[in-house]
């Protein structure tokens, strides 16, 4: 599970000088010099593999993660069965935030890389620090979790419509990039339906 580091002496060299964080965060409010330095120092890029574990109840880190490059998704287990409960893209957060303000809080959750991952990351200890220091994390955060939120709701929406089709459908107007990206026994997972049933959903919608 342990990530790729990737950088030697200037970490920020290939992202125009620094944290591409920063970046995200300033979408929502600008920034002080303070602020910016902190993420910049703490902050670094990493690469996960292909289908190796970003987290786990078994090996957690201290880090969440901003997505540069591929698809991760989150899973449970009940019993020997997966049961995908999100997936995520670029410029999107991933990893397990249970553990936020108590990191030897036990998780069941598990995040793994769908395809080679670029992303930065990002040490709870920071977001600590930032939230208990700085009112702009405060509202940065507040901002963010909105967005969280929201697909957290579509989340629950779609897994409440009646119909296997219907729920497919609302899952190709809510992630058109993700329909042809990530395996279909993932998104039959997310969708709670067999990957049988979302097979001949598939061709019967091709076919109309």
């Amino acid at each position: 599970m342990n990530p790729e580091r990737l950088y030697t002496e200037d970490k920020w060299l290939a992202y125009n000088g620094f944290s591409p964080l920063i970046t995200v965060f300033r979408s929502f409010h600008e920034l002080t010099p303070e602020i910016e330095q902190i993420i910049n120092t703490q902050t670094f890029p990493v690469l996960f593999r292909k289908n190796k574990f970003i987290s786990s109840p078994l090996h957690r880190n201290k880090f969440i993660f901003l997505l540069l490059k591929g698809v991760a998704r989150g899973y449970m287990k009940d019993g020997n069965k997966e049961i995908t409960t999100w997936i995520a893209k670029e410029h999107e957060l991933v990893g397990n935030i249970r553990n936020l303000w108590d990191e030897d809080q036990p998780t069941e959750d598990y995040v793994q890389a769908l395809e080679d991952v670029v992303a930065i990351a990002v040490p709870h200890s920071m977001s600590r620090h930032l939230y208990n220091n700085f009112s702009i994390a405060n509202y940065v955060g507040r901002k963010m979790t909105e967005l969280h939120y929201l697909h957290a709701c579509e989340r629950a929406y779609i897994s409440r419509l009646q119909s296997a089709e219907s729920r497919y459908l609302r899952f190709t107007r809510s992630y058109p990039e993700l329909v042809n990206r990530v395996p279909l026994k993932y998104i039959a997972s997310f969708l709670c339906m067999r990957l049988e049933t979302l097979s001949r959903i598939r061709s019967k919608l091709i076919v109309k």
